[in-house]
């Protein structure tokens, strides 16, 4: 017992900046500059010195940064929470980052708006001593470069500073060769992101893209079945049917990318709810009559609004398409196609074998009101959440 009060003792005296060293904050922004020129390219760091765990600065006074004796604790700080986990690329092959300048800034610095004056602030003289900068608030800024074979290269950045914070967001500019600029807003770790990609390489990732999220989304993915349930077995039926919805989600995905969407705050709850609907309705139809109509064109029709729905999973995405919009967006919805055909080709089979032992009407009906079940209880969900915004304005 006495060893426990000892030890809480012992805890309640240790100097507070220590143990605030080792919080980690709850958003953190890094920003990143990154330009080749020459046979070099520069990568130029800035993050908040409190992010840094694990790390103790020394200080002064009630907690202001020591800047003269914490030039090795800053090196230490950019080589293991910086240098080491920011891999630069060209073309296949990792650079090798070495640190060239570390310094602390005040936060009202705004020396990393631009690249030119952010190199500059890096030969500025350092912070004078006796500043009062609580350590809590200052800047870490870092240097880095490595030797490259061209300027005009292609140049790939992995960012994997999500330790950094419980929200870690890295606003990366690069400035290449030719003057181009690419802008990114990267949260977490990103994976490889090419900084000025080639149409092959913007083909490539939303392809996949556009791959994954069918397979994710699960309401497209009922949808689709409500859709086909009832014409399994006719082929060509089938297939206008698909190519209706292709096609209409195709051009609101299109446009809504180009900005032909409202941009109101309501806009994506309302296309939700109403993604949500057109299952239910699928789902009713199914129940009541026992052959469909032509459905190509309600295909058409509820691909207009589920290709509303796509979109927004490209809003934060598509800052890596590069010059190379119109062929991400293809891309994206040729994505989206493959995955909807693995699905059909997984779930006709499946559902011809069910069928054999169970009555198709009776089976029809089965699944129908299932989907129609869950579907609804997602309407109720995004309708309150559409409510909560106001919309529509009649029902107020």
């Amino acid at each position: 017992m006495r060893r426990l009060v000892w030890l809480l003792a012992v805890v309640a005296a240790s100097p507070e900046p220590a143990l605030r060293a080792h919080e980690v904050p709850s958003d953190v922004t890094v920003r990143m500059l990154v330009r080749p020129e020459g046979d070099r390219v520069r990568l130029l760091v800035r993050v908040p010195l409190e992010a840094m765990q694990d790390v103790t600065f020394p200080t002064v006074g009630p907690g202001y940064l020591d800047v003269p004796r914490a030039g090795p604790q800053l090196r230490d700080a950019a080589q293991l929470w910086l240098a080491d986990n920011l891999e630069l690329y060209e073309g296949e092959r990792r650079l090798p980052l070495a640190i060239v300048n570390v310094r602390a800034s005040i936060p009202s610095d705004r020396s990393f708006a631009e690249y030119d004056s952010a190199l500059a602030h890096f030969r500025a003289p350092p912070l004078p001593a006796g500043l009062d900068l609580p350590w809590q608030q200052a800047l870490l800024d870092v240097e880095l470069e490595a030797p490259i074979e061209s300027a005009s290269s292609l140049f790939s950045l992995r960012a994997r500073t999500e330790r950094l914070g419980m929200r870690v967001v890295n606003a990366v500019r690069f400035i290449g060769a030719t003057g181009v600029e690419r802008v990114f807003q990267i949260e977490g770790d990103g994976g490889v992101v090419a900084l000025d990609p080639r149409w092959h390489q913007s083909m490539l990732r939303f392809l996949a893209q556009g791959f994954e999220h069918i397979l994710d989304g699960a309401d497209h993915l009922l949808f689709l079945l409500c859709l086909v349930v009832p014409f399994r077995r006719q082929l060509r039926a089938l297939v206008w049917i698909v190519t209706a919805f292709t096609a209409g989600h195709s051009v609101t995905l299109i446009g809504a990318a180009y900005g032909l969407a409202p941009m109101a705050l309501w806009f994506p709850p309302l296309v939700e709810t109403l993604i949500a609907l057109s299952i239910v309705y699928m789902a009713v139809e199914n129940v009541v009559f026992s052959t469909p109509r032509a459905r190509w064109p309600i295909a058409f029709g509820f691909g207009l609004v589920h290709g509303f729905g796509f979109s927004f999973a490209l809003q934060s995405t598509l800052q890596f398409a590069g010059d190379h919009v119109l062929t991400s967006l293809l891309s994206f919805n040729v994505g989206i196609e493959l995955g909807q055909l693995l699905v059909l080709v997984v779930i006709v089979p499946a559902l011809n074998v069910v069928f054999r032992y169970v009555d198709a009407r009776v089976g029809g009906i089965v699944i129908a009101v299932i989907v129609g079940h869950t579907a609804w209880h997602w309407l109720l969900e995004r309708f309150a959440a559409l409510r909560a915004f106001g919309f529509p304005p009649w029902l107020d």
